[in-house]
């Protein structure tokens, strides 16, 4: 397959329609390896409109989905970003590749060796990858110049909103059902938040914890 080929009418045919344009967004994702973290079995598809599978519970968002959050985001050299859900490690190299570093937080311990390996492959190494429920944020490195959701979530918790730096960004798949909304939100001031709602999509739902189990 010539991926050369199908990453170039990916871009022209997939995301010139829906209007991302912006040029920094399509210099990194001419310069982007997709295909380099899609599980083998679905490779051929790598560039295809979809949300590629990595197991049960957990996929890679689409190449659209992605180049609007990208370009949604409008990265600085100089920020600190915070990724809910690795998953295959493909987002946290996208936001990696226009920002200072990125801390990306997987709850399943087998996708996050698995980005490890990819990232480390693909020569990307501002990405630190932690397991862990990404959707409690990570305070020790807080507060986060943007903050990326890579699944769905029903509500966005208080305690990311909390980790947002003044003037920092926070994108996620909102919802539940067939349609979900692509949300931006900016703080604007310490006690203010504003909310874009960017687009409508679906996508898998973000695993989370196990609930306790409780014998009495």
């Amino acid at each position: 397959m010539n991926y050369e080929l199908a990453r170039h009418h990916m871009i022209q045919q997939q995301l010139r329609p829906c209007e991302v344009l912006g040029s920094s967004v399509v210099e990194v994702l001419y310069a982007d390896h997709r295909e380099h973290f899609v599980p083998a079995a679905h490779r051929a598809l790598a560039f295809a409109d979809i949300a590629i599978p990595l197991k049960e519970g957990a996929a890679m968002f689409s190449p659209k989905l992605e180049a609007r959050i990208l370009q949604s985001l409008a990265l600085k050299s100089t920020d600190r970003v915070l990724e809910v859900g690795t998953g295959s490690g493909h987002m946290a190299a996208l936001l990696a590749a226009r920002s200072q570093a990125v801390w990306s937080v997987e709850i399943d311990p087998t996708l996050a060796e698995q980005a490890r390996r990819n990232l480390a492959q693909a020569g990307v190494h501002n990405v630190h990858v932690e397991v862990g429920d990404g959707l409690a944020g990570l305070a020790v490195q807080a507060p986060f110049d943007v903050i990326v959701v890579s699944g769905g979530v029903t509500e966005i918790p208080a305690v990311l909103k909390e980790q947002l730096a003044v003037g920092g960004r926070l994108i996620a798949v909102v919802g539940a059902g067939p349609v979900m909304s692509l949300l931006r939100l900016t703080r604007i001031a310490p006690e203010a938040l504003i909310t874009d709602d960017l687009m409508e999509t679906s996508v898998v739902m973000l695993q989370q914890p196990a609930k306790a189990q409780f014998s009495f």
